[in-house]
């Protein structure tokens, strides 16, 4: 017989992403709802080895729903990819009393919620939380729509600077192995070229396109790069590009970290309320290792193993749409 679910224990792991702690907020108010204590677990994955968890209740999560970050704190840690590492995480939430988990995190977060769910048993449903959007089995994930905003606004401000001085500006966004930030960017921002993982980088076809810019008048350019270019990153092809062609004079700035803080946007908010409403309900209703989603504005549950093993696909229809109008 399957135990009985009385506490539920919530955290963050990973990378912060804006909406987190709309998520958190979502997960407790709702325990609540259904009749579950609920208990928040401080530093991820690490806090739970550690066994630093508090109770909380609804006071515990108000006036957060628009914070960026993370309330309960997030941590990386190499214990816990370790058996002996989940054991000793799984012996402290058998000390609290927890008897099932929700995960807001990404591919990492997720990796180890699956180990421990198959090893222990442990009811877990995760939650997508990353400003990478490269999680299969939904559509958005909390934090990448603020993301796409916060980076939009950094880049119309750049390219206000770049038309001033006749610059040609190398943007590096977040996307360590996928570039949906960079693609919806670029095409949100007019770039010249958007130069993503997902695609082989040509700097001959590179200068190409500066030419023809250059060639049509254009007195300035904006070049958005994924982190994870092959190319090595926004210094490396700049570089590369001021060794070939130098009509224009080139700068670079990495956005980084700004990327993942901020007020999240009311779609994040809402996301994530929703699908922190979702997850207690799938533990309700008896699930366990799996990922809540919204697909298509539907619920969709996507077993933990298969959200981490397959990524979103980028819409080639928008990779075509971001060649065609930077002519």
């Amino acid at each position: 017989m399957e135990k009985e679910i009385k506490r539920i224990g919530v955290f963050t792991s990973g990378g912060d992403a804006p909406g987190m702690n709309a998520g958190v907020r979502s997960v407790v108010r709702s325990c609540i709802y259904f009749g579950y204590e609920v208990v928040g677990i401080m530093n991820g994955y690490h806090g739970m080895i550690e066994g630093d968890f508090i109770k909380m209740d609804s006071s515990s999560v108000s006036n957060i729903i628009q914070r960026g970050g993370t309330i309960l704190k997030t941590a990386r840690s190499k214990e816990f990819m370790t058996e002996e590492g989940r054991e000793k995480a799984y012996k402290q939430l058998q000390k609290a009393g927890i008897d099932a988990l929700v995960a807001i995190g990404g591919n990492g977060t997720f990796t180890g919620a699956d180990k421990l769910s198959k090893e222990h048993q442990v009811p877990v449903v995760g939650m997508p939380g990353t400003i990478d959007n490269d999680l299969f089995g939904t559509d958005f994930t909390i934090g990448y729509d603020t993301a796409l905003n916060t980076v939009i606004e950094a880049v119309d401000k750049i390219r206000d600077t770049a038309s001033s001085h006749n610059r040609l500006f190398f943007i590096e966004v977040m996307g360590r192995d996928a570039g949906f930030i960079a693609l919806n960017t670029g095409i949100a921002c007019g770039a010249e070229d958007i130069l993503i993982p997902e695609e082989t980088t040509s700097i001959d076809d590179l200068i190409k396109i500066l030419d023809r810019g250059f060639r049509q008048n254009k007195n300035s350019g904006i070049i958005i790069v994924a982190e994870g270019d092959d190319s090595g990153g926004a210094i490396n092809i700049a570089k590369k590009v001021n060794e070939l062609y130098d009509h224009y004079e080139t700068r670079v700035t990495i956005l980084g970290h700004i990327q993942r803080g901020g007020s999240p946007t009311c779609a994040d908010r809402v996301l994530a309320s929703r699908m922190g409403y979702e997850s207690v309900k799938a533990i309700k209703n008896g699930y366990k290792g799996i990922m809540v989603g919204i697909v298509d504005d539907q619920v969709a549950y996507t077993p933990l193993s298969k959200a981490i093993k397959h990524h979103n696909i980028m819409n080639k229809d928008l990779m075509e749409i971001a060649r065609v109008l930077s002519l």
